[in-house]
């Protein structure tokens, strides 16, 4: 998949862009505080329907204005396709898809896909359970929109439970219902995350050995609160310890990854090193296990990735990122010396001008 154009308007601190990404290596380079990583945003709001810095939609929209509008285009097995988002402070979001009003953010899945390596990418590997879920779910349901709509079925289901067991006495009958509903899209959810995460680890284990030079080794483990199959009885037999504590404490919202190195818990033992190096691992091989179920490359998004890894590890991912179309951002263009780089913009205040 290639993205042909980027157009923003009244986005974050832009007013207006129009953005022509070079089908190899795209740079946005500027000083901090520009623009550059709003721009990156943009490009993965109109690919998983939400951004990775905020939940507060208002904070895309640029100050004064009423409403903000991204639209990118692109082209590729499917033939040329578009995703556009409109936001307001006052209205609910419209989409369209190909130029057509769609009512879900789960029509939008799987139009164009892509994926983004932040310096805080980091977080899947430091941070607790919440930031692994969020990975891995936005990645199966740029594959799988029926995932999506699996996690928004289970999300409400949870909330009203969680309601249930706050009240004075919780009915039963009432329990019921919302458990088959738990149960029915749990099911679904935990058999796509332990598929994805299988085909995720292998290739993981592969990449992270060739760049730490095979002193490492890589594996990513399901760790699931239960199992599709017993996870109807293990919610029964948690009933009455749910009532008391007033919480579900069986399901994938308890879920996790556990990242091992050399057979250690990463989070816990491993160096910021050892850590980044797993986390570019990880990115990598999302972008492998994309293109082997989509059949093409999805777009890569790194923001100020390259400043922050030392000669070995940029050299081994400029190395993989052959074929595959590259946006990136950057304060220095010396820090992708070697980069095959095909088309730089030049952002300060908002603003993004084609370099000569």
């Amino acid at each position: 998949m290639i993205i042909s154009r980027v157009t923003v308007d009244n986005y974050r601190n832009f007013a207006h862009a129009d953005i022509t990404p070079d089908a190899g290596v795209t740079v946005f380079v500027g000083e901090n505080a520009q623009g550059k990583t709003n721009l990156l945003e943009s490009v993965y709001l109109c690919c998983v329907g939400r951004s990775h810095r905020t939940s507060h939609e208002k904070e895309l929209i640029r100050s004064g204005e009423n409403v903000a509008r991204v639209r990118v285009q692109a082209r590729g097995n499917m033939g040329t396709r578009s995703v556009e988002i409109a936001m307001s402070p006052t209205e609910r979001r419209r989409i369209k898809v190909d130029g057509q009003p769609v009512s879900k953010s789960g029509e939008m899945m799987g139009c164009i896909t892509g994926v983004l390596f932040a310096p805080e990418g980091l977080r899947i590997v430091q941070d607790g359970p919440a930031e692994r879920r969020r990975f891995i779910d936005m990645e199966i349901s740029q594959l799988h929109p029926a995932y999506y709509y699996a996690l928004q079925r289970y999300q409400k289901a949870l909330r009203q439970r969680s309601e249930l067991l706050r009240s004075p006495s919780p009915r039963s009958e009432f329990l019921d219902v919302w458990d088959e509903q738990l149960i029915t899209a749990g099911c679904e959810i935990i058999r796509m995350r332990r598929d994805f995460l299988e085909k995720l680890s292998a290739i993981s284990a592969e990449i992270h050995a060739g760049v730490s030079g095979g002193k490492e080794s890589l594996t990513l483990n399901y760790a699931a609160s239960t199992t599709a199959d017993d996870f109807a009885d293990m919610l029964l037999a948690a009933r009455e310890s749910d009532i008391r504590r007033m919480t579900t404490s069986v399901g994938p919202h308890r879920d996790d990854i556990r990242i091992l190195i050399n057979g250690q818990d990463a989070r816990a033992y491993g160096s910021q090193g050892q850590q980044r190096t797993a986390a570019i691992s990880m990115k990598l091989s999302e972008l492998q296990v994309m293109r082997e179920e989509t059949g093409e490359w999805p777009v890569l998004l790194l923001d100020d990735v390259m400043s922050e890894l030392d000669p070995s590890r940029r050299k081994f991912l400029l190395k993989h990122l052959d074929g595959v179309q590259v946006i990136l951002t950057c304060t220095d263009m010396s820090d992708l010396a070697g980069a095959p780089v095909g088309r730089q913009y030049n952002i300060s205040a908002g603003s993004a001008s084609l370099a000569e």
